[in-house]
This record gives structure tokens, sequence and C-alpha cells, in this order.
């Protein structure tokens, strides 16, 4: 008899799954790029944006009536205002609900009309903010059709459409978090069962709840994909707390119907939060996690799954051992190149349904939140890895790893030819000057026009000379950290840059043509009232003198991967000791000995920047945004305006 031949292995398909929630206007990219990577492999790779599915579901015809039926079983005593009005009006939510998905998908564009007219939709508290806007802008009065021209222009009508059916689409979600689930949110979804919880009692309960509607959606969907795509492993991307409960409800209802698929843990949060894990009920839905970049684990865990690698062979991953234990298995193999891990491919995610929002007035939210970005990074990790407020012992951050600009015009040639779409979003933690001046370059020479923004370190090498290659080559927009404008805290943040430098930078971005934003932050440790005050006066000459044209303040927050966190006493602080921690664990409280009212500033300087970019009291004294007494700037009245280049003359 011939010999018998070994069994081969299986062959494997793996569903790459978004869960909710993450973002409304574009897949959040994690799925694209380790699709585009275990294809580039030979691999049978699928994927699906359930955080999608479940917001069309719920906001459709029969979604709100599936609503309507929650708030009706609701005692009077305690069905909220909003709640109750969608009883009386429940004919024309659902009238409307169809022709205002279509329009934000841009299936529907004249629709806008009737929006804009403000007679087409409901119209609950969400929408007492339109006044709001307009008399900051005097421009109270008149008719209601005519108050947010301050803030869209005479010719603004899409946009303003746009606006007004973020707000009833807002306002939907008010009624389902009244109605059906209070954890409920377009972005932070339950984000406080695992935003830094020490344990896992709080997630643990929520899942052996009895399911809301949302989760009875979300399970449906769940059994409809794993029916679509008979896959034999399913990676679940979890990136922020918020999608962390929607990714267990998935794999719950996987492990309770199909117990035989591999479900597998990763991205952001697991990454930051979830690095000492020892909760062995986690391992009662995933069967592994996996830490910092997938490409390198999930080849590992493929070929163990498939029999040619034997367990104590994985890379990077938590398994729950025969005892019940956890245990972290870290074979050291090289992680696969930045060169190498293939482009990233939308293929099977409907690029067409998504919904292009208008919920901030802030110009640059407005470009994350407003239109579909391809995603695409430029390098691995920072090449700056110094600030010692960011995650820079991690390997996101600390490990940098480059490509060439041949190969990244390569990569945008493929993704254009394959979503027919040239707008790019950078998502570098911070895209090297260097790289970008190779790529803009590269761009130009091979004659592909696109449309591009990403996020910037405000350093020198951003000539004026280099800010118009840029421009050139398509970028519209910039976004950088100043942080706290204080030359001191700047170096003790060890950000590498000065107040100076940045009006000098960000005025050759502007001068470009490209929109600037500023990241801000307060609260870092000694920082105090002064300091706050003096920067809120940078920022303002910032502003009047047209280096940024859009920015957000940030509470500072301590993370224990942070070089705060790990050196408190360089930072003159003390941590706040952490329970004992088996479940996330990111955030990490601290006493700063300067006991500043850090609340009490931020909402003034919230107050000030929203005004700023609205080019309102750009000539009034910072100390009058404070609600308490505040010392007066040490900042010269024209600080910013010495520090730029002076214009020459004839």
């Amino acid at each position: 008899m011939p010999p018998t031949a070994p069994p081969q292995p299986r062959s494997i398909r793996v569903l790459s799954v978004i869960p909710p929630m993450t973002q409304l206007n574009t897949p959040y990219p994690s799925t694209a790029y380790l699709t585009g990577f275990l294809r580039s492999r030979g691999v049978d790779a699928v994927q699906e944006d359930l955080a999608l599915k479940l917001v069309l579901r719920l906001l459709s015809p029969a979604g709100l009536d599936d609503i309507l039926i929650r708030a009706e079983a609701l005692p009077r005593k305690q069905r909220t205002p909003l709640v109750q009005g969608f009883i009386e009006h429940f004919a024309r939510y659902r009238f409307t609900i169809g022709p205002t998905i279509a329009f934000l998908q841009g299936r529907d564009p004249t629709v806008a009309h009737r929006i804009a007219s403000r007679t087409f939709l409901p119209e609950g508290p969400r929408f007492d903010a339109i006044e709001a806007y307009a008399s900051l802008n005097n421009e109270g009065g008149g008719d209601d059709g005519d108050t947010l021209a301050w803030a869209f222009g005479a010719l603004g009508l899409v946009d303003r459409a746009r606006h007004l059916a973020t707000l009833y689409l807002n306002e939907l979600a008010d009624i389902l978090r009244d109605a059906v689930d209070a954890r409920f949110e377009f972005v932070r979804y339950a984000e406080t069962l695992a935003m830094s919880q020490p344990t896992f009692e709080p997630l643990a309960a929520a899942l052996a709840a009895a399911p809301t509607l949302v989760d009875d959606y979300l399970q449906a969907l769940s059994l409809e994909a794993i029916a679509t795509h008979a896959p034999q492993v399913v990676l679940i991307s979890v990136p922020f707390p918020g999608s962390v409960y929607g990714a267990f409800r998935i794999a719950q209802t996987i492990k309770a119907r199909h117990p035989e698929i591999v479900t597998v843990l990763g991205g952001g949060f697991v990454n930051t939060e979830l690095r000492t894990l020892t909760e062995p009920r986690v391992f009662d839905y995933f069967d592994y996690l996996t830490l910092d970049d997938g490409e390198r684990p999930l080849l590992a865990l493929l070929e163990h799954v498939q029999g040619k690698r034997g367990q104590s062979r994985l890379v990077r991953s938590f398994v729950r051992d025969a005892e019940g234990a956890v245990r972290y298995i870290n074979l050291a193999e090289p992680d696969v190149p930045f060169a190498e891990v293939g482009t990233p491919t939308w293929d099977g995610l409907p690029l067409e349904r998504y919904l292009s929002v208008l919920d901030m007035l802030n110009p640059m939210h407005r470009l994350w939140s407003d239109g579909r970005w391809n995603k695409l990074t430029v390098a691995h990790g920072c090449y700056w890895k110094k600030c010692s407020f960011c995650d820079v012992s991690l390997d996101y951050i600390g490990r940098y790893d480059g490509a060439s600009a041949s190969l990244l015009v390569d990569r945008i040639e493929a993704i254009i030819a394959e979503t027919g779409q040239t707008g790019f979003h950078l998502v570098d933690e911070a895209a090297p000057p260097k790289a970008l001046r190779a790529l803009a370059t590269e761009l130009l020479r091979r004659g592909v026009a696109i449309c591009w923004w990403g996020n910037i370190r405000f350093e020198k090498s951003f000539t004026p000379e280099l800010c118009h290659l840029l421009a050139d080559s398509g970028c519209i927009a910039v976004s950088g950290g100043l942080e706290v404008a204080s030359d001191r805290l700047l170096k003790l943040m060890k950000k590498g840059v000065s107040v100076e430098q940045v009006a000098r930078v960000t005025h050759a971005f502007t001068e470009a043509g490209v929109l600037v934003h500023a990241y801000l932050m307060y609260g870092f440790p000694t920082q105090t009232v002064h300091d706050t005050v003096d920067a809120l006066e940078y920022v303002r000459q910032l502003f009047a003198a047209g280096c940024i044209q859009s920015g957000f303040f940030h509470r500072f927050a301590c993370t224990v991967h942070s070089p705060v966190g790990m050196n408190p006493q360089e930072y003159g602080v003390r941590l706040v000791p952490l329970p004992a921690v088996s479940f996330a664990r990111n955030d990490v409280g601290f006493i700063d000995p300067s006991g500043v009212d850090h609340d009490s500033l931020g909402r003034a300087l919230n107050k000030a920047l929203y005004n700023y970019m609205h080019g309102i009291g750009l000539e009034t004294d910072v100390r009058e945004w404070f609600d308490e007494r505040v010392p007066r700037s040490r900042v010269a009245r024209h600080f910013i305006a010495r520090a730029l280049p002076q214009p020459a003359h004839d």
C-alpha cells in the first residue's frame, strides 16, 4: 500500500469585525489594515463593520417602531419629556428618518432643501443650541432659517442641512438612551464599563443582564455576519473603551451559537489597558488576546490554529491555561517591517452607506466626522517619542519604522483604484517632515491628485517652502500639539518646541492655505493659574495673527505608560495608589501640590476658545473669560506678531 499522505492544514477564513461604537462617517481602519495584510500573505480574509450596521438598523423606520414599543411600555412617570415628545410626534420621526439617512449618505442631496427649511425635521432640545450659536455672533432675531447663516454662509445650504440632520440623529440617540439603553452613545457606548476598570465585575454584570433592544439587534447582526462568511477565526478590534462592551456582546453571541469558532481580541484598548490582564473570565468570550501590532501575533496564531505551531510559540498573546489561569506567551520574533504589511483594503465594507455628519462647528472636528476618508499611515510609531504625557513606552509610539515614498504612493494609487475616492487621512502619531517631503514630491512627480490631512509636530523643519510643497501635493489641514502654551511647561513636557517656533510654523502653513488645528492642554503637573492665563493669551494672539484656525483644550490625564506615570517625582507629583487590578489599567490619579482648580479654569478656556474660532473676543483681555479673579497675563501684548517673519516691502 502507498504511504498515507500527511494531513494538510485546513484552509482558514478570518473575519475581522469593527464593533460598536466607533465612527459614523468612515470605517475605523484596523480591519482594513489587517485584512489587507492577511490577504497579502495568502489568507482568506474578510471584514464587517457591525458598528455601522447597528446604527443603520436602529435608525430606520422598523428600528423606530421597536423603539416606540419600548418607549410606550415605560410607565408615564419614567418617561422623560424627550421620550414623551417622541411618542407624541412619532409619525413625523418615522416619516423623516429614511430621507435624512439617505441625505447624510449622499444618496439624496435634494433633501437638503427641506431639512434646511427647519419645517421638515421634528426638533427637540438639541436644536436649542442653534439660537445660542446665533446670539454669540449677534445674529439673534430674524427667521429661524437664517440663524445659522453666520456659521455656514449664504451659500451653505448643504452644510446647514447636514448640521441640522446631525442634531436630529443625536436627539434620536438621546431618545434611545432614555427609553431603551441608558449606556447608548454613537461613540462612547458603555465606555465606563471598560475605561480603566480595575476589575471585570461591571462588564460581567452588564453581559449577564437581560439584553436590551440594542443587544438584540447586535446579536442578530453578529449571527448574520457568521452565516454570510462562515469564518473559522473572528478578529474583533477594540480601539476605544466605547467599543469594548459591543465587542464582548459579539463574542458572547458567537460562543453561544458557534463555540468552535476561534475568537480573538486586539486593538488600541487592549494594547493600552489590558497589558497586565489576570482576569480568567475574559476567556469565556475570547480564546486569545493579542498585544501591539497584530501582524506577527496573527501569523503565529493562525499557524497554531492550523496545527503548525505549538501554543508555547505564540507571540504577544494572552491565553487561559488548563488550570484556568491567564498566561502571557511571547516568543521573541521580529515584527513585520512596515514596508511589508501590505496595502489596506476596504473591500467588503459598504463605503456608500457611511453617514457624513456635521456635529461640531470646529473646523478640524468637521474633518474627523464629515466625509469618508481613506486612512493611511506614513510611518509606524513616532520619530520623536519623548513627550512626557504620551505612552512612549508602548510599541505603537516607541517603535519607529518607515517606508519609501514610492511604496506609499503605490498604496495610495491602489486604494484610489479600489475605493474611487481620493481623500486621505494620515493617521500617524506625528508624520515625519522628511517623509512628508518625499511623499509630496513623489505625488507631484507621478501626477497623483489627492486631498490629505494629518497630525504633525510643529517643528522648525516645516519651513515655508516645505509647507507650500505639502499644500501643492494636496495637504488641506494639519493638527499638532501646542499643549500648554508655556515655554517652561513645554520644556518640562519635552515637546522639543517653543511658543515662538510654533507661531512661525503655524503661520507658514496658514500662508500656504493649510488649515491649522492646535491640540491644547490644561492641568499639566505644576501648572499654575498664572501659567494658564499666560497660555490663553498666547492662544488668543495665535488666533488673532491668523496662525491657527482651530483648537481644542484637553484636560491632562496621567497614564501608567507615560513618563509622568512612570517617574512622577520628576514632575513634582505623587500618584494615587491603584487598587488591585485584574482587568483594565491605564489612567492613574495624581496629587499636584499646586492645588489649582483646573476644572473651573477649563470651563473658561473652552469658552474662550469657542469664541476665538468664530472670530469673537480676539481683542478682549483674557481675564474676562474667567469667572474668578485671575492675575494679569505676563505675556507681551504683541509677542506672537513679533515672532513672525516680517513682510517684505517694495
